[in-house]
């Protein structure tokens, strides 16, 4: 089958191949890859920013989103059959998605939602299941608490402040100029245009702040906490609770914590608290979220559509900073919608 492998750790490192039909095991679904979508973990994986502490066996298919047709079946799999339209996250070391066909896990699948189109639902997993555990699992959000959420157009900020605004919380958000109106229509209370306006000078109080920026962005962002409140950053510096999610040995997470140990060391000065994130597939998690996107509380936001075959000029567009807003869609085939 064709898809697009990680033969060598770097930016070079991704090309198109011909590799065997993934084997289906007990608890697998085999499923036919209508679409997939583009996250920037994608180029993080292909780079090998993790591979001490996820550690794929090269060469390895890429891709962490997926929609499609259940083809298959494994003797162990129940509430799943063939001929279903289906979206997953899979897991760390089965991910796949940029292939004709990927096996997946039966807990990291779930039902397309009925609403959405599979090159829709292909723009889903990964965004709204990181968005799901930061609000609801780790932040336990709850109505009239205060978020901000920066990049609030982006495949992840737009997600999050969907379901923040679901969830009862006041959000605010960091956008530019063209995609000011946008973060109003998902429901943003706040925006503030970065390329006008210090965040920082003009918010305070939060409860909650996601940041996907890093560096300077992040340590601004602890200043505008209240006190006891929490950053969450998805690109890092990672803490040990990082190794210790991946079973990494223990030795790694003392070098996690000091990779961390300036921004953990200006949140306790602050008297806010600074946790890492790295998102977990969650089939069931999935099976939540569809209700949501039905219901039409979420809604996805699309950049563009590449056809598979360019798929790699698909994550050259969101490297080079080229999507405006939403996230980036390769369709196996591009009128399936």
């Amino acid at each position: 089958m064709k898809a697009f492998v990680v033969e060598k750790y770097g930016k070079d490192g991704a090309r198109a191949a011909e590799v065997p039909e993934p084997t289906v095991g007990d608890r697998d679904v085999l499923v036919k890859v209508s679409a997939a979508s583009i996250n920037p973990l994608d180029k993080m994986i292909r780079n090998g920013e993790f591979k001490q502490l996820i550690k794929h066996k090269l060469p390895f298919v890429l891709g962490h989103d997926v929609a499609g047709v259940v083809t298959r079946v494994g003797s162990a799999v129940h509430g799943l059959k063939v001929g279903d339209e289906v979206y997953a996250r899979p897991r760390d070391l089965r991910i796949g998605g940029f292939a004709e066909f990927i096996a997946i896990d039966m807990d990291d699948v779930a039902p397309k939602p009925a609403s959405l189109t599979l090159h829709e639902a292909a723009a889903v997993p990964l965004v709204a299941l990181a968005a799901w555990q930061i609000l609801v699992d780790k932040a336990h959000v709850k109505p009239g608490q205060k978020v901000l959420i920066h990049a609030g157009a982006g495949g992840l900020g737009s997600t999050v402040i969907q379901l923040a605004k679901h969830l009862g919380a006041t959000v605010a958000t960091t956008t530019d100029t063209d995609t000011e109106k946008l973060a109003r229509s998902l429901g943003a209370d706040i925006v503030v245009d970065y390329t006008k306006e210090d965040f920082s000078k003009s918010l305070s109080g939060y409860d909650l702040v996601l940041d996907s920026l890093g560096g300077a962005n992040l340590e601004k962002s602890l200043t505008v906490l209240k006190p006891g409140g929490l950053a969450i950053s998805v690109v890092g510096p990672p803490d040990a609770r990082f190794a210790k999610q991946l079973g990494a040995p223990s030795f790694l997470g003392l070098v996690m914590n000091v990779l961390s140990r300036k921004v953990r060391k200006q949140a306790r000065a602050l008297g806010v608290r600074y946790q890492f994130f790295f998102m977990q597939a969650n089939g069931s998690q999935l099976r939540k979220i569809g209700a949501l996107y039905d219901s039409g509380k979420l809604r996805p936001v699309i950049d563009s559509t590449f056809p598979f075959d360019q798929t790699l000029k698909a994550m050259a567009h969101v490297e080079q900073g080229r999507t405006k807003a939403g996230k980036v869609v390769v369709s196996m085939v591009p009128d399936n919608d």
